[in-house]
């Protein structure tokens, strides 16, 4: 390892220091050109636009975000945006996004989400993109709402459903240990009161989470940048997470009272099926093929937690299982991604591709 700086590397720190400081960034993080194709209550879908304006001959992909988090996760910054990704390979590409959430929404369960948002944002893109079948793909609970979407309705013109660091064990998520014998202590009542109060889990809390669970990067992060100053784009993907960390939205009260009763606490979800107040939701319904992708180094939703989707859905045609390098974001949208998890994604999107008509399921 050379430590002395060289004339090249000096250069490049003193430009990237400037930009940083006094330029205003070394980040693009201006959004990739889209269009709006349908609004409604708690949904706007945009399609993604091609440079040249010509349509894609892939089948098109509707990008399917968690609650809470920007949209942007799958559009973070130009030359790391799988948005733009998918664009370049030839998919129409379109994204659901859920707008902020305010008190009056407090009474917006799963639900709502499963059998209403996801479902009409579907139908939205199947009849823009001319009829044909839609593959989706989720981030964190985007991928679970995905897949009970398409379990609860097997009429949906889903083809295929790709899933990135969403856990489905969460007996597995290290994060919720400490929470669980405090909720037994107190039978929930302290967390239900709280959120039932906010009408829900602020912006401002949910920010704090995720960067709790990183605690560790944010202390080192003058140290790392230093260590990086003459990396461009190094330094422009900091800014950009720090762009997408700065914008968190808030979960509506009932969606998070859900969330922390169901999943974190009784851990339902491990079971593979969901009761709903308007029926259960059972994930061997889902008759799709899935991929589902977990990051190596993701302290929200570690590798076991994920791969525990696998064993839930036996009636899949094909049930894909990777891992790649990253944590929760990185995993989607960090610079390794390019080389691992969209490679993984480009493979299997091709391979149940319905507009191919050599694409076949492979044995699961």
């Amino acid at each position: 390892m050379n430590l002395v700086p060289t004339a090249s590397t000096l250069a490049a720190s003193a430009a990237n220091a400037y930009d940083v400081l006094v330029g205003g960034g070394v980040a693009d993080v201006r959004p990739t050109p889209r269009s709006i194709i349908d609004e409604g209550p708690q949904r706007t879908v945009f399609r993604y636009r091609r440079p040249d304006e010509r349509a894609g001959a892939g089948a098109p992909v509707l990008l399917v975000p968690p609650l809470a988090a920007p949209a942007s996760c799958f559009d973070l910054r130009r030359g790391c945006s799988l948005a733009e990704h998918l664009l370049a390979a030839g998919h129409p590409t379109y994204l659901v996004d859920y707008g902020p959430i305010s008190f009056s929404d407090r009474q917006l369960g799963l639900e709502h989400w499963i059998g209403d948002v996801i479902p009409r944002a579907v139908d939205a893109v199947h009849r823009d993109s001319g009829g044909g079948r839609i593959q989706l793909v989720g981030w964190c609970l985007g991928g679970i709402m995905s897949l009970l979407a398409g379990a609860r309705d097997a009429a949906l013109p889903v083809a295929s459903v790709a899933t990135v660091a969403s856990p489905f064990d969460f007996s597995r998520v290290r994060l919720m240990a400490p929470i669980r014998p405090l909720a037994a202590f107190t039978g929930g009542r302290v967390v239900t009161a709280l959120y039932r109060a906010l009408g829900g889990a602020p912006a401002p809390l949910v920010e704090a989470g995720y960067k709790l669970v990183g605690i560790d990067k944010y202390v080192r992060k003058p140290l790392t940048v230093a260590q990086h100053l003459d990396d461009r784009d190094f330094l422009a993907q900091l800014e950009a997470v720090d762009e997408f960390m700065g914008n968190m939205l808030a979960y509506p009260g009932r969606t998070f009272g859900q969330l922390y009763h169901r999943f974190f606490i009784v851990n339902e979800l491990a079971a593979g099926r969901l009761e709903l107040p308007d029926g259960t939701v059972d994930l061997a319904d889902v008759r799709v093929p899935v991929l589902v992708v977990a990051g190596r180094d993701d302290g929200i939703a570690p590798e076991e937690a994920v791969r525990a989707v696998v064993d839930l859905l036996p009636n899949a045609p094909d049930v894909r299982y990777e891992t790649a390098p990253g944590g929760h974001l990185g995993v989607l949208t960090g610079r390794a991604a390019r080389r691992t998890t969209w490679v993984h994604l480009d493979e299997f999107l091709s391979a149940h591709d319905p507009a191919e008509p050599d694409a076949l399921p492979a044995a699961a």
